[in-house]
């Protein structure tokens, strides 16, 4: 073994390890390998660089700023209205559409995405089908990891593994190629959930009330703020009428929050917002959030001229119009991991206030405002209406929950819609026929999006997940370092020594296996762009056409179905869907054996070996 060949084993294991323990994030692992492989001298500092204008990593920022157009114009909203409309109260129904729905978008957008709009979806159709949303989340993140073997654009995986076929000077894999295996799998999966779904939770119907959209009070007592909030009246004549909020210390840490403002007026009450320079008026009611059920409220109400009104009960009419209120979740990578509210400046730049967090589906004591944040705990937010709508925008940072009953008072519009599906359809044709490089095609489609307004610039910028590009980017290098070293050619050689006298499939399965394996425990992207090489070496090895090895990779980097922790789809169902780790491998792990099969059988097929 050469200095060369060990240095790149050493990255390549130094690097596995810190992907499977997540410390650091994958993305900065590979800026490390970016700055590490030039001392290697396999690559130079140039070619350690290129990776951030490869042509994949170019159309897989385009495409996230597709489907946040998507997004933005309400065309996501409104297939979750039909999914919702065409089930018509049947279980199964539903679990099919949703499945073709989910499997349909994430073929044209994130995967990610998709499931975080479908979340609230589930879980309000569940409500009102009286049945348990565990039923129908883990049918939700299957049908959209599988959207990974429809379509080119549907995954980072496909991009790089095509995009490596082209460079080495093949035509690439058309936009529906992937359709020819991933069909298949999808009907088996939909057929499959229909029957496994009984092992997800019990089918009887739930309870009536439990079954119906939470409203204010529900909420307040699902995060045990129930003892912790409280009205306080504004006599006239009180010494705090006409100082501002912040003078009268409600945005301070002295334990209390304020929540809403109740003023009345001559049409009756309205709920404002609270903002610091807001001034006080006689007669107000502040609705108020305390730091535990034993702060002094009487006495802080005697030191500042105040008097305390009713207990608010679940009949108590809260602030709905203005003033919102509703859960999120704080998604895995999110920026928000490891900060408290405080100190994510929640308030200051997204006008949301964290009123309560659960962890576990329990609520989390003490101050929240300095507690630190994990992926997976459910924040009570309050906030405008609008900027709680715009959440479905920023599913980076938090994945909007099911809107309470109080939402229906606010009815955002929709924009643009029929636009961005035909700009949309019109790169899907585009990229169908080959008109111009994918990538080409992709950036024009973000120019257009732009031009008639169904994305602003700063949306854009927002909705590229620049953790994976930079993931990419850096990796790609990596597999050239590794190449050059020798590294893809004592791979491949190891498994031709050891199937290369077996049938063609059986060295497909090993390819099979050997991916999803890896897929489990780290980034799929990393994944196929390691394995890439290695596949395109086999299929030289065995004097066969490289299509179907690479096709093999691609279809098993998506077959991650067995751990939570195997995608960030996965991650994002599993509170809602109230899994266990368990649940994810007895379901997943017969669907990942079928997709092998169709994969295995259907390759030698669809390809001339």
């Amino acid at each position: 073994m050469t200095f060369e060949l060990a240095s790149v084993l050493v990255l390549l294991i130094a690097s596995l390890v810190l992907f499977v323990l997540g410390k650091p994030r994958m993305d900065v692992v590979a800026v490390m390998l970016v700055i590490a492989m030039p001392f290697t001298g396999l690559i130079s500092v140039s070619e350690a660089l290129e990776g951030f204008s490869d042509p994949s990593v170019i159309l897989i920022a385009a495409l996230f700023v597709v489907g946040e157009a998507l997004v933005r114009t309400g065309v996501t909203q409104w297939i979750g209205d039909q999914l919702s409309l065409r089930s018509g109260g049947s279980e199964a129904k539903m679990l099919v559409l949703l499945m073709l729905f989910a499997a349909g978008l994430s073929a044209f957008m994130s995967s990610t995405g998709v499931v975080a709009i479908f979340i609230p979806i589930v879980l309000s159709a569940a409500r009102k089908m009286h049945i348990r949303p565990n039923r129908l989340m883990m049918p939700l993140s299957i049908a959209a990891l599988i959207s990974g073997m429809l379509t080119l654009v549907a995954t980072p995986p496909n991009m790089v593994l095509n995009a490596e076929l082209i460079r080495q000077g093949y035509d690439g894999f058309g936009f529906f190629e992937f359709s020819l295996f991933g069909v298949p799998v999808l009907i088996f999966a939909i057929l499959y959930m229909l029957f496994m779904r009984r092992f997800l939770g019990p089918g009887e119907q739930i309870a009536t009330a439990d079954s119906l959209r939470p409203r204010f009070p529900n909420l307040l007592e699902r995060y045990g703020l129930t003892d912790r909030i409280a009205r306080i009246a504004v006599p006239a004549g009180s010494n705090v009428t006409g100082q501002r909020l912040d003078e009268l210390g409600l945005f301070a840490r002295d334990g209390v929050a304020i929540f809403a403002i109740e003023r009345r007026t001559r049409h009756g009450s309205e709920f404002l917002l609270p903002q610091a320079h807001e001034p006080i008026v006689a007669n107000d009611r502040l609705i108020v959030i305390l730091s535990s059920p034993s702060f002094d409220i009487d006495g802080y109400m005697a030191a500042h001229d105040l008097q305390r009104c009713a207990p608010i009960k679940t009949s108590t009419p809260l602030p709905n119009r203005d003033v919102g209120l509703v859960e999120a979740m704080v998604p895995p990578n999110s920026p928000l991991v490891g900060k408290s509210p405080v100190e994510a400046q929640l308030r200051t730049i997204s006008e949301l206030s964290v009123l309560g967090i659960c962890r576990s589906q329990q609520p989390v004591e003490g101050d929240v405002a300095d507690t630190q944040m994990k992926a997976g705990d459910t924040l009570l937010l309050s906030g405008p209406w609008t900027t709680i709508q715009r959440l479905q925008g920023h599913r980076r940072d938090l994945v909007l929950l099911e809107l309470p009953e109080e939402a229906e008072d606010y009815v955002p519009e929709r924009k643009r819609a029929k636009t961005a599906i035909a700009i949309l359809a019109a790169m899907v044709l585009a990229m169908t026929f080959g008109v111009l490089p994918n990538a080409q095609i992709a950036l024009i489609t973000c120019v257009a999006l732009g031009v008639f307004g169904c994305i602003d610039l700063q949306s854009a910028y927002r909705a590229i997940n620049w953790q994976t590009l930079v993931l990419i980017a850096g990796m790609i290098p990596f597999a050239l370092a590794l190449e050059r070293a020798g590294g893809v050619d004592l791979a491949a050689t190891t498994v031709l020594d050891t199937f290369g006298e077996s049938a063609p499939r059986v060295v497909l399965g090993t390819l099979f296996l050997v991916t999803m394996t890896l897929s489990l425990f780290m980034s799929n992207t990393a994944t196929a762009v390691l394995m890439g090489p290695i596949a395109l070496a086999i299929a030289k090895g065995m004097g066969a056409s490289p299509e179907p090895f690479m096709m093999c990779v691609a279809l098993a980097a998506s077959t991650a179905f067995m751990t939570p922790v195997a995608s960030p789809v996965n991650l994002l169902v599993l509170n809602p869907g109230g899994y266990r780790f368990v649940d994810f491998l007895k379901i997943g792990a017969p669907l990942a054996l079928f997709t092998m099969i169709v994969a295995v059988g259907l390759l030698p097929i669809v390809y001339a070996f």
